[in-house]
Order: C-alpha cells, then structure tokens, then sequence
C-alpha cells in the first residue's frame, strides 16, 4: 500500500439545528453515516423545543450509534429554538477540524462529505458550498420543487439552479474549516434568518474564499402546504431587507423584482377597482407570466403538479416581496447595534 494511501481524511463535525423535524430527521442523519467517506465523523444535533417526535427520534439515533467508534450521533439543548443559537451550540459541542452544516430536511448526496473536503483543500478557501435541490414527495411539494430550481421563481442564484465553480458571496449550508468559524466568533444570533450570509460576508471582510461548486448537492424537502411556503417567503423577505440595511450596496435587482412585482399588482387592482379596467392588465399579465413560466419548469411532470406551480410561485413572490416591504426598521437598527466586526487572521 502506497503512502498516500495511508493518510486518513481529517475528521468532520457535522452539525444540525432542528426544530420539528419529525418527518425528515432520521432520513437526514441516515444520509451522513452512509457518507462515502473515510474519516472519523461526528453529528451533532441541537435540539430546539420541538411539540412532535423531534427529541424521541433524535434519542433512538444516539442509542442506536452509541457502540460506534468512528460515527456517532450527539445531542446538545437549544431552548430558544433560533437556528443561529442551535448552530452556535452544536458547533462549542463539536470536535472535529472540519465543520459541515446540515439542516434537518436535507438529504446530503453519498459523497457530499468526501467532495466538500476534496474541494476545501483544493481551493484554499474557508467554506465551499453547492445546490440546493428542492425535491418533493407529493404533489404540491413537487410543484414548489419546480417552482424553487426555476429562474422564474428564484432569479440567477446558482445554489438553486446551477452554475460553473467558482468564489461566491455566500453558499447554500456550508462545510467549513473550523478555523475560520473560531475566527469570527461563529454565527451572529441577532440574525433569525440571512445568518449564513452574515457569516460568509464576515469570513470575505477577512480576506477568506467562499466556493460555491455544482459538485455538492443537497436534497432539501420543500414546505409542506401553501400557508408554510408563505411564511417560508414571507421570512426571507423580511430579512433580505435586514441585510440590505445592514450592508448597503448587497442589494441587486433580483431581489427588487418581488416587492416591485407586490406594489405594481396592488396598484392595479386598486385603479381597475376605482377608475378603468385597464388597471387589471397588470395583475394580469403577472398571472399570465407566472402560467407561462410554469410550463417549463413543469416539464416530465404529473398534470396535477403542474398546475400546482403558478400557485407555488406566485406564494413565494408574494410573500417573499411583502416581507421585504413590511420589514420594520427597528430589526434592522437592533442587527446593526450587534454587528460583528470581520476577525483579521493574526498569521
């Protein structure tokens, strides 16, 4: 056996905040210890104040990987239930060189780990990161999958739909050197929503590279009904406009088009309403935007998916533009008061 051979992968944390996650949590777990992967493992699980079967799941995978030397399942508290909180706790309970961010819903292809690692040492940089891939199990969450991984529902951004490798402002979840979390003092627990990209903006201040490569991929289980997916949306929204506050000139006209797309349609129906029909040209032409586009995105699909995408999209568009609008300034002023400033590295 050749030297190289020898040389065992470094160890990895993997760490994960849950919160309700009954329905997807022992499928998530089991997806890291069938990791293609060579090196010791370690996950991580931060318990928030779940009302389902969270915690007795979470229990049985402990005992289940109790007698395993090299991949076993560890549980830490998150009474406050914030996914920032939970990451913060999970990564102090950790161990490992190598920290990897998975959520309770997502499904890490088998050779996730091994590849994350690969492109770590590869490019230098301080996280890498790949694609989000919305996958349903049923119907409508089949029709927001689609909806998610078109360019019509989500824009350019390439941790949904796909794109060439290369250095990013921040990457779906994230697999880390643990290092540059250490460094920046992990997660600011001030952002409910955006805290990745806090992070990542912190780890770039500090001269670190952030890369995204379409080699990671992570199955993420979309929201299970309309009502879900808005306030999915409705949350992204708000706290879009939290960081745009935060760090002014992050803002692109991606994230215009659906607080544009709100107002415009607003104004319409109040003009056709109280003064022309005219004014329904514009809630119209969205609708008839929105059914166009779901066709190619609806591609391969069953009919009752299919018709099931303009509805996905038009809720995540809504929402996503309504909570931009409606986020107060008082968040913004509270985040700003707890920035972080970007921890230069002391080599």
């Amino acid at each position: 056996m050749s030297e190289k051979s020898d040389v065992r992968p470094p160890a990895v944390s993997v760490i994960m905040p849950v919160l309700n996650e009954e329905r997807h949590l022992r499928g998530a777990v089991q997806a890291i210890l069938a990791q293609q992967y060579d090196g010791e493992m370690e996950v991580v699980i931060a318990l928030g104040p779940s009302t389902d079967r969270t915690d007795e799941i979470a229990a049985e995978l402990v005992r289940e990987t109790a007698s395993s030397e090299n991949k076993r399942v560890h549980t830490v508290p998150n009474p406050t239930g914030r996914t920032p909180a939970a990451l913060n706790a999970a990564i102090k309970a950790s161990r490992h060189p190598i920290v990897v961010r998975v959520d309770g819903h997502g499904m890490l292809s088998p050779n996730y780990i091994a590849t994350a690692v690969r492109l770590l040492a590869e490019t230098g940089a301080q996280n890498v990161g790949g694609i989000m891939h919305a996958e349903g199990e049923n119907d409508w969450e089949h029709a927001v999958a689609a909806a998610m991984t078109s360019k019509i529902g989500v824009g350019n951004a390439a941790f949904h739909t796909g794109g060439e490798a290369g250095p990013a402002e921040t990457v779906y979840l994230g697999v880390f050197r643990r290092e540059a979390l250490e460094q920046q003092g992990g997660y600011n627990e001030e952002f409910i929503r955006a805290q990745d990209w806090e992070l990542n903006f912190r780890i770039r201040e500090a001269g670190g590279l952030i890369w995204f490569s379409p080699e990671l991929r992570v199955s993420y289980r979309p929201r299970p009904s309309v009502r879900a997916l808005a306030k999915q949306y409705k949350d992204y929204g708000r706290w879009r406009h939290v960081v745009a506050r935060y760090h002014e000139g992050s803002i692109n006209l991606r994230y215009l088009a659906p607080p544009t797309a709100v107002c415009a349609i607003a104004a319409g129906v109040v003009v056709g309403a109280a003064l022309t029909p005219w004014g329904f040209l514009i809630p119209g032409g969205y609708l008839a935007a929105i059914t166009l586009g779901s066709v190619p995105a609806g591609k391969g699909l069953p009919l009752k998916t299919r018709l099931q995408i303009p509805v996905a999209l038009a809720t995540m568009h809504m929402s996503w533009g309504f909570g931009f609008l409606t986020s107060p300034k008082a968040l913004a002023r509270k985040v700003i008061a707890s920035r972080r400033p970007a921890v230069l590295s002391s080599n």
